[in-house]
Order: C-alpha cells, then structure tokens, then sequence
C-alpha cells in the first residue's frame, strides 16, 4: 500500500461519522407486531368458543369468564405493585389468562372457586418468575390445576342443562362417558359442532377451529405446535384401535375412544390451539415447537386411557413446559455457514 493511501485510510477513520452498531439478530422486525397486538388477536380468536359457551350456559358462562378475568386483572395490578414494578395491564395478557381459564372451568364452577383461580395463575404462575416473559409455565393452566386439586368435587364438570334443538337434555362429558363401559358416547356431530356438556371452551370443535385458524393466519400462534399435538393424538389412537381387544376395552373402557372421538371430545383442541402455543412456554424453534405439541398430544393420549382423570391437557401442558429449556437446547439451529469448529 502506497504511502498516500495509508493517509486516506488514516482521515477517513478520524473523520467523524456514525457509530457501528452492533447488537443480536434480529436486524429486521415489525414495530406493529406488539405484544398488545399478539393478545389482541388472541382475544379476537377466544369470540367463538365463548360465543358458544354463552349459547349453551347461559350467564353462568358470562359469569365464570368475568370472575377469572377479573381476579387476574386484580391480581396483575396488585402484585405488581407490591415488586415496586408499573403495572402492565395494557399490554392484555392478564386479560388472555382470565379470558382463558375461565374457558376452561365448567358451568357449575362457584365464583369463588374462579376467583381463586385467577389469583393463583397470576401470582404463582407469572409474577413469582418475574411477569410476563420469564413464566416457566402456562399461568392459565397453573391457575387450573390448584384448583382443580383443591377443589375437585366443584370442578367435575357434573351434568348440567344444555339446550339444543331437541329440548333440554342432561348428560354427562363426552369424556367421563368413554370412561364407563356401558355409558354411550354422543355422536360426532354433536361433539362437532358443540352441543354437549363439558367446560366452557372446550364444547365446541367447530368453534375451536375457527379461532385456532385465524391465531395461525396472523402468525400469532405457531402452527407447528397444534400439528404436533393433533399428529401425535392421531397416531397413538389409530394405533390403539388397530390393537385394542374387546377384553381391553373392558378392562380400559377409554380405550374405544376413535381417532375423531379423541379430537372432537373434551379440550384437545381448544388446548392446542389457546394453551400449547403460548409463546413464553413453548420452544422457540419450529423443530422444537413441532416435538413439544408432539409431547403434549402424547401425554394427553396417556392421560385419557390410563390415568383417574378423564382429561389430560391441563397436566400435559404443564410437563412439557417443564421440559422446554432442554427442547430449546436440543433444537439449536446451525449456524449459517455450518457449526463452529472445535478449538484443538
């Protein structure tokens, strides 16, 4: 390099400039894509399972829902305060949690019952991790499970009037009927389209797809989560009825329940599509978002056929929560360019 280059060189890294900036991927981003806007689409997506919920229960419904929305807003605002930290009621995900555990508590749930719930899934499940971000599990679904433990004879689900076209009918959920031989189960249009007993949200598949659909649309939720759930559900039941033996099933009567039974009763959808793909406790890659549905449709088969209760998306969420660090650490992407060589 001649001697009158090397000057240039020298003036032009004294001359005064902007500064590199140098910070982690990602370098392109939406600034519209908030998290308001990521839980208003989740509220928008909720119209539909609720919308149904109210058609069937009544103001029961209106009045579970606003006592677990409430209780989470409360407790939100209070706990927040007491860390000495602003509130953030205004980003809605207080409200998703409330909206979504009051979905998935029955009819029949007292309100005191729901406003514990609320508090609990706030308070142990989000603020005790740090808030919003940080939560290891679903806080909904933590909220679910203590009182679900605490309070189990009021969350049974016991038969409640739902009314449809035919009149007033009671029966029991579609999946307390697969588990005693000789209850029938309703038909699959029914469970389709929701006229049957069960939790608020989870009555109706047809409305669980609507909203499911729209949230994987706006790339708000994952679609490789439900496909893994949905895939993973599909494969243990169809395997299971290619097996199973009239003395199993009389042995095991959750076992006759068919690949659309499986889909169509009880919460899968619902959870697959609202719960599993919560954005802070689930992985981060497509790989392991793909493998953690997959997980949770397992234990949700393994809950269902073998274990005391009759639904299994509430404690299969909570474990495949449990193990999403180590998803994100086994699905580490390579690098572009290729993994980084070893230092000898």
């Amino acid at each position: 390099m001649t001697e009158n280059a090397t000057e240039k060189l020298e003036d032009a890294a004294a001359a005064p400039g902007p500064a590199l900036q140098v910070a982690p991927s990602p370098h392109a981003f939406d600034l519209a894509l908030t998290t308001r806007r990521l839980m208003l689409d989740v509220l928008l997506a909720l119209v539909p399972p609720a919308a149904m919920a109210v058609a069937l229960f009544g103001w029961r419904a209106v009045l579970v829902v606003s006592v677990t929305t409430a209780s989470c807003l409360a407790a939100e605002q209070v706990l927040m305060r007491l860390r000495g930290v602003p509130a953030t009621l205004g980003d809605l995900s207080a409200a998703v949690t409330g909206v979504i555990l009051g979905l998935t508590l029955p009819a029949t749930c007292p309100w005191w019952v729901a406003m514990i719930a609320g508090f609990v899934g706030i308070g142990i499940g989000k603020t005790v991790f740090g808030s919003l971000g940080q939560n290891v599990f679903n806080p909904a679904m933590v909220g679910r499970a203590f009182v679900m433990i605490s309070f189990s004879k009021f969350l049974g689900a016991p038969a409640y009037q739902v009314a449809d076209a035919a009149g007033i009918l009671s029966q029991a959920t579609p999946l307390t009927a697969a588990r005693e031989a000789s209850a029938a189960l309703p038909g699959l249009y029914p469970m389709f389209l929701g006229t049957v007993n069960g939790s608020l949200g989870e009555t109706s598949a047809l409305a669980c797809l609507l909203g499911g659909a729209f949230l994987c649309v706006r790339r708000t939720a994952s679609w490789e989560v439900p496909a893994g759930l949905i895939a993973a559900v599909v494969l243990l039941s169809g395997l299971t009825q290619l097996v199973v033996t009239p003395a199993a099933i009389a042995a095991v009567p959750a076992l006759r329940l068919t690949v659309l039974e499986h889909l169509t009763g009880g919460a899968l959808l619902f959870g697959a599509f609202y719960i599993a793909t919560d954005p802070v406790t689930s992985p981060i890659t497509a790989r392991g978002k793909a493998i953690f549905g997959a997980g949770v449709g397992a234990f949700v088969w393994l809950i269902r056929s073998f274990s005391g209760y009759p639904e299994g998306v509430m404690f299969a969420v909570l474990l495949m929560n449990a193990l999403v660090p180590l998803i994100n650490r086994w699905t580490v992407p390579v690098p572009v360019g290729g993994p980084v060589p070893a230092h000898r």
